[in-house]
């Protein structure tokens, strides 16, 4: 008999319109080293940015420029917006979720504007991280190519 299983398994689906990329791949080593954990990264093709689990806000950034989710499961997500972006104090950024609220892949988490991170020479990666490692059993995730917001790109699996 199964008495007190739970579920383990965390949809994780594409947060924004972009090609997806290897965390390997960014160009900042805190995430290409996954320093703060493993994920993956987006180039974002459009700056409509929702949320890449269900779960509730944890965290919001003063400067904007991140957005931490955690999941009914215990996972934590932390959503990164572009390489540097702190130093902007949240100028190209406009957040619409705030700390305890529950949030879906359909949830708008922010809008990212784009041609201002252009003309203040930032890269627009965002970087989706799972910061408590040590509570993860796998990750198993199709980060390739072009892909659209709420795409279901696989699933970690916590302890």
């Amino acid at each position: 008999m199964f008495f007190n299983k739970k579920k383990k398994n965390e949809t994780i689906y594409n947060p924004i319109n972009g090609t997806l990329k290897e965390l390997a791949q960014v160009s900042d080593p805190v995430f290409s080293e996954k320093m703060m954990g493993d994920g993956f990264a987006v180039i974002p093709k459009e700056g409509v940015l929702y949320s890449p689990v269900n779960g509730t806000v944890s965290s919001v950034f003063p400067t904007k420029h991140a957005v931490g989710i955690t999941t009914k499961t215990g996972l934590d997500v932390l959503i990164h917006i572009g390489i540097d972006t702190v130093e902007l104090n949240g100028a190209p950024f406009e957040i619409f979720v705030k700390e305890g609220d529950a949030v879906t892949p359909e949830t708008q988490l922010a809008t990212i504007n784009l041609p201002l991170l252009a003309e203040k020479e930032k890269e627009s990666d965002v970087m989706i991280i799972f910061t408590n490692m040590d509570a993860i059993k796998s990750i198993d995730l199709k980060i390739t190519g072009d892909s659209l917001h709420a795409t279901e790109l696989g699933t970690v699996v916590t302890k």
